[in-house]
């Protein structure tokens, strides 16, 4: 467990005075089929911010990565119909392991974040004909394969759109090489 969902825990019992455990029973009494019902039923009627609704629905539904016993799980599910960006996610994670010994590979539902001291970069097969590289290289000028992206509240400044394998090419290991550098 990641030391910020231990805080986030721990604050969600300060804050609301009924501890993790309290609350997944709470919401699983009603029996919610989807995570959006758990968390507008926690926003309403309780008052929940965004955060702590979202991490009651992902627990109560075990739909996080901390919560599936192989999050290799999760991998699967996202290459589901996109089995042809499989070959990209395996060279980009040789790759970019070589990097560092303190990289945490943390598979998400839609992405797998890469992680040092802080998140440097994500992969995602974002459509059936584009893979998304997403860096976190903040004051960086977009330039060459590097696209700054501009939408609110991002979780990283920059992409790199592929669409084989043969698109990684030196100047996207550099890139993210340049990511995790920032990130340490």
């Amino acid at each position: 467990m990641e030391q910020a969902e231990i805080t986030m825990i721990a604050n969600l019992h300060k804050n609301t005075g009924k501890t993790l455990d309290e609350w997944i029973e709470i919401v699983q009494q009603k029996n919610f089929v989807k995570h959006g019902e758990i968390m507008k039923y926690l926003k309403d009627d309780y008052a929940f911010t965004h955060g702590f609704a979202n991490l009651v629905a992902l627990k109560a539904k075990k739909s996080d990565a901390n919560s599936i016993e192989d999050p290799t799980l999760l991998i699967n599910k996202q290459f589901k119909g996109k089995e042809h960006f499989i070959p990209i996610y395996d060279e980009l994670i040789e790759q970019i392991l070589k990097l560092g010994k303190d990289i945490e590979v943390l598979p998400k539902n839609n992405y797998v974040s890469l992680k040092r001291k802080k998140q440097f970069a994500t992969l995602q097969a974002a459509t059936k004909t584009r893979f998304e590289i997403c860096l976190t290289i903040k004051g960086q000028e977009a330039e060459g394969v590097l696209e700054s992206i501009t939408t609110p509240n991002a979780m990283c400044t920059h992409r790199i759109n592929i669409g084989s394998a043969n698109e990684i090419s030196e100047e996207v290991l550099n890139w993210i090489t340049v990511a995790y550098n920032k990130a340490g």
